[in-house]
């Protein structure tokens, strides 16, 4: 409850955005493998940004 005016971190809103991609690009493997394979490239970079703020 205290936490709940709390704003996210550009790190939790990239682990959000991450997973999201993830799921999308799952469902879209099952009709669109081409752009299932546009959000698995999405996620990964996004992946490789917060790598880039967890070395920071």
């Amino acid at each position: 409850m205290f936490g709940l005016f709390k704003k996210k971190s550009v790190h939790e809103k990239l682990e959000i955005q991450y997973k999201k991609c993830l799921e999308e690009a799952f469902n879209l493997s099952k009709s669109n493998r081409s752009e299932s394979d546009k959000k698995y490239k999405e996620a990964d970079d996004i992946a490789k940004t917060i790598e880039k703020l967890k070395n920071k």
